[in-house]
């Protein structure tokens, strides 16, 4: 039997699967396989970006798949040592070269980088704007972006992004953007889902995990998709991929997903790197 995947319509009229499969610190070697097994299990919709250093892999899976391109949706980002006009379009080139494919279905901003580049992440949307109108990009948005940063795209430029990636799991609920992205029709993702693997010991959620008959996993990605957000989690582990796979032959009751979003410890609960103090740029 085949699950159906909910889809979200972003704002520019496309749809998104609500459920994908991240590719985050899978290493380039093991990529393809990881991926050939995602699209195995059903995963149609797979996350990426330049900083990954995993397009590649990601490429050679779909081609080897036989489906046809279509069928799936790809998204990357966009690195940070890239934001500058030319450098971006010379990126984005290069991200199409090694996906092997001639668009992406989503294509971000990976950070803001406010404290870099003058603080100028306008100039690096026009970027994302170029592409999209040339339809090499078929929708695109923003990752780690806050309220005010949204704010000032809105004011300075002609496209919405359609979706915002962010940090958010059971302990860092992030309340504040999803309620800007809701109010602004934005969609938005949950990187680091399950907090790296923080909250799957917690008393709240075994308890439900227990109850349902599902791992905490289970239970938390569940958890993701009823609040309405896209989610994308990773691994290796082919057992593990099914069982992320797997969610959608239950449902927590309104209580189950209240009990969970009390679990948020603001920036307490943040495993990475915060908007706006992140200046990383990888080595080229």
């Amino acid at each position: 039997m085949t699950t159906e995947i909910p889809a979200i319509t972003l704002n520019d009229g496309r749809t998104i699967p609500q459920l994908g499969f991240g590719v985050f610190q899978v290493p380039p070697e093991d990529t393809r396989a990881a991926v050939e097994t995602a699209i195995e299990v059903g995963y149609r919709h797979i996350d990426t970006a330049e900083m990954y250093r995993n397009e590649k892999g990601v490429g050679e899976a779909i081609a080897a798949s036989g489906l046809p391109r279509e069928d799936f949706f790809i998204t990357s980002k966009l690195n940070n040592g890239d934001h500058l006009l030319n450098d971006a379009r010379l990126a984005f080139d290069a991200t199409l070269k090694e996906l092997d494919t001639d668009y992406v279905d989503l294509f971000l901003i990976h950070w803001p980088l406010p404290t870099l580049y003058g603080g100028d992440f306008v100039q690096t949307w026009r970027a994302l704007e170029e592409f999209y109108h040339q339809g090499r990009a078929r929708s695109i948005g923003v990752s780690n972006f806050t309220p005010h940063h949204l704010r000032r795209l809105r004011a300075e430029t002609e496209v919405r992004p359609a979706v915002n990636q962010v940090e958010i799991h059971p302990y860092l609920t992030n309340e504040e953007i999803r309620s800007y992205d809701r109010e602004n029709e934005i969609a938005t993702e949950a990187w680091s889902p399950i907090a790296q693997g923080a909250v799957l010991g917690d008393p709240v959620i075994t308890e439900i995990a227990e109850r349902a008959g599902k791992t905490p996993a289970q239970v938390v990605l569940r958890w993701h998709i009823q609040r309405g957000d896209i989610v994308f989690p990773k691994s290796k582990t082919p057992e593990r991929v099914r069982e992320n796979f797997a969610i959608f032959d239950f449902e927590l009751s309104g209580g189950d997903v209240a009990s969970i979003s009390a679990l948020d410890r603001g920036e307490k609960g943040r495993t990475g790197a915060h908007p706006e103090t992140m200046a990383w740029v990888p080595a080229k």
